[in-house]
């Protein structure tokens, strides 16, 4: 038992001075965009407040936070200074949240405002940076973010449960596994989002509305359609929705305006539809679907095994 204690403080302690050091490197980056664009900017005038603020949102307090919290780590003051730092835990899903808009506005800027163009530009030459671009550094909150969160569970492992540090560490582990979560539907509405846009825009038209909100992109691949009467196999791209199933093929590669675009042959609601394996069950090569409407049936077919069942899947989750 005193060894696998005296393993465990050796462990902890080697953890907190490695929170310890990127703490101080991370600090050192912050600083950079504290110091060299937010301050200066802010007396210059070169971008208006709400230009700045857009840009930059809560990196000032960001960097405060972490500056108190490395003070507490420097005198070995783990959990208080863990337990101090975690109400500025919300500061980074704010950040995250303005993040798109941020770099969105600083592109804008930079194209329009020639003054902070020059000025960035002429930031970003001082050795402090190393070759480090503003868009570089912009992101680093929510890198660290995450490390924080693995430095929190190693540090939990190697700390005796049952005193008041293992307490300490579990409250600040919630706080930083609750904002990560924040952060990451945050992520993944963006990058939803995005796909939703993608597929809108590869359709011809503007019939077909894709960006509904509260759908969800699931995922897009090519397969067969058996046709009900004697006809030969239709190739179509499919692309499944939370809601929706639809079915598209390739508009005519002469077309003068929609050579490259696709042209939505069919809409399936998912709310009413039943997916059946009809084979594919074996290991067989490949497989058919079922999928079966109110007023239709389709069947879809793929030559790939994998592919027959990963579609299956995705459409039984979706259905469900």
């Amino acid at each position: 038992v005193e060894e696998q204690r005296a393993r465990w403080e050796r462990k902890q302690i080697r953890t907190a001075k490695k929170l310890l050091e990127t703490e101080h490197e991370y600090l050192e980056q912050l600083d950079l965009v504290v110091t060299f664009f937010v301050k200066i900017l802010k007396a210059k005038g070169t971008l208006k407040p709400a230009m700045l603020e857009t840009i930059f949102g809560p990196l000032e307090s960001i960097y405060s936070a972490s500056y108190v919290l490395s003070l507490h780590l420097e005198r070995g003051n783990l959990g208080q200074g863990l337990e101090n730092f975690c109400p500025n835990l919300d500061l980074y899903g704010h950040y995250a949240e303005n993040l798109e808009q941020a770099n969105k506005t600083l592109k804008e800027q930079l194209r329009k405002n020639k003054s902070f163009r020059r000025f960035k530009k002429l930031q970003e030459t001082r050795p402090q940076f190393q070759g480090r671009k503003l868009e570089d550094l912009l992101p680093l909150p929510l890198q660290r973010l995450h490390q924080y969160k693995h430095f929190l569970r190693d540090l939990l492992e190697n700390t005796r449960p049952n005193n008041t540090l293992h307490q300490q560490l579990a409250r600040a582990m919630k706080s930083v596994s609750e904002v990560s979560w924040w952060v990451q539907d945050i992520i993944n509405e963006r990058e939803n989002s995005l796909q939703l846009l993608r597929v809108q825009k590869l359709l011809k038209g503007q019939k077909m509305h894709i960006l509904t909100p509260g759908r969800w992109y699931i995922r897009e691949g090519w397969l067969l359609m058996v046709p009900s009467k004697g006809k030969g196999l239709k190739r179509r791209l499919f692309f499944l929705f939370s809601d929706i199933f639809i079915a598209t093929k390739p508009c005519h590669p002469l077309h003068l305006l929609n050579s490259n675009k696709l042209a939505c042959r069919a809409v399936y609601p998912l709310h009413q539809c039943r997916v059946d394996k009809v084979f594919g069950h074996t290991k067989s090569q490949g497989g058919l679907l079922s999928l079966s409407f109110p007023h239709k049936t389709l069947l879809l077919m793929s030559s790939d095994q994998q592919d027959i069942n990963d579609w299956y899947q995705s459409l039984t989750a979706a259905v469900r």
